[in-house]
């Protein structure tokens, strides 16, 4: 008899439309499900979870669905089923999902929400929102239950640093900011002072190159970095000669966005 149970309830199984039955899903409200009781067609029917998390079952009345996985909300209407069949053979299967989404907001990005149709994790949220050129990544963070459990993207989706990947979950948000100074200044004795758009990897030299280079006036040893760190700001300095004729690269600095790059005179 057991064995023809099972037989049965595989069967079951096989005539049900598309569904998700990972054993770890949790259901939320919007959510559809589809409600089958082995051989008691008045108990097997369609029903959308209501915004109050709650299903109706004939004969059982109003059942709180959201919060559990597919297997919970079974086992507890098998319990309660058996005040109307003996030994019912309950599936509940999910057959629709709204209730699984991220929220993206900021500026940086086109805010949106992003729909959790399968396991995701940040990484593979960051490739689907398109162009991030004007997004500061470093600011960025994700929120979970009111808490950041993840700050910083840049080393992730820039770096390839994949070790600090994310899996997502519903109710997920990702606060991704507009980079509020895209550019990198350089000035002083340089033959074509300018803003230049910051990229990924800018040097100074680099910078001071697409700026015309040295002028025969610069004092190529006493440039200096000017930057921004949160309310302060700090001066670099670069001894670019070094970098030029030695080859000294630990002169090369890295600029961020918003560095000011000055190249003085000489007096001489």
């Amino acid at each position: 008899m057991k064995i023809k149970n099972m037989l049965l309830l595989a069967a079951l199984l096989l005539t049900l439309p598309f569904t998700v039955l990972a054993a770890d899903y949790v259901i939320g409200e919007g959510d559809m499900l589809d409600i089958a009781v082995w051989g008691v067609k008045e108990l097997s029917f369609p029903a959308r979870v209501r915004p109050d998390g709650k299903i109706t079952v004939p004969g059982l009345g109003d059942v709180a669905a959201s919060g559990q996985t597919p297997a919970a909300l079974q086992a507890s209407m098998t319990v309660k089923l058996k005040q109307l069949v003996k030994n019912p053979i309950v599936t509940v299967a999910v057959t629709g999902i709204s209730n699984s989404k991220v929220y993206i907001f900021g500026g940086g990005v086109r805010s949106g929400v992003f729909e959790l149709l399968q396991r995701s994790t940040l990484l593979q949220l960051l490739c689907t929102i398109g162009e991030v050129k004007t997004a500061d990544l470093k600011k960025a963070y994700l929120l979970r239950n009111g808490k950041k459990i993840k700050e910083d993207f840049q080393g992730l989706f820039i770096g390839g640093d994949t070790a600090g990947d994310v899996q997502l979950e519903s109710g997920d948000s990702l606060f991704i900011p507009l980079l509020l100074d895209k550019s990198v200044y350089v000035l002083g004795a340089v033959n074509q002072p300018r803003a230049i758009e910051y990229r990924e990897g800018m040097t100074v030299m680099e910078a001071i190159l697409e700026s015309g280079g040295f002028t025969k006036f610069a004092s190529q040893n006493d440039t200096q970095i000017r930057r921004k760190e949160g309310d302060k700001e700090i001066s670099l300095p670069v001894k670019a000669k070094e970098i030029i004729q030695s080859g000294n690269m630990t002169q090369n600095v890295k600029l961020k966005p918003g560095d000011y790059v000055i190249v003085k005179e000489s007096i001489f």
